[in-house]
């Protein structure tokens, strides 16, 4: 452990990992709270007929989960959130701001030079 270099670098990466792992555990957590949902109906109607038939109730719960994923995951891109929010980010990050900067500074550059070779001919 005396051998662990914790520099910038090395905790950009870590918070890194740590962002990748909180995604696969929210995806656990959303199961969970699914079961907890379902589990809320257990003295209903609705709930003895998934409890009583269990084996073909997961399954289909399973299917429906995928299901409303993608439809869901569809929807924002059909409507353009995911890159309207990374806009959105990008623009708040300086680093990003200047970059974005040079690129309009080299397209009015290219901009530039080639109404002077149309104005050449």
């Amino acid at each position: 452990m005396a051998d662990i270099k914790a520099n910038k670098r090395t905790l950009i990466r870590w918070k890194i990992y740590i962002d990748r792992a909180r995604m696969y555990i929210g995806y656990i957590q959303f199961i969970m709270i699914g079961f907890v949902f379902i589990e809320a109906y257990r003295n209903t109607t609705i709930g003895n007929l998934i409890f009583d038939n269990i084996w073909i109730s997961i399954p289909i719960v399973f299917i429906l989960f995928i299901t409303l994923s993608l439809i869901i995951g569809r929807l924002d891109t059909v409507h353009g959130l995911r890159e309207e929010e990374l806009r959105n980010v990008t623009t708040s990050n300086p680093v990003m701001r200047d970059i974005q900067a040079s690129l309009e500074e080299i397209k009015e550059e290219l901009k530039g030079m080639k109404n002077q070779n149309q104005d050449n001919r």
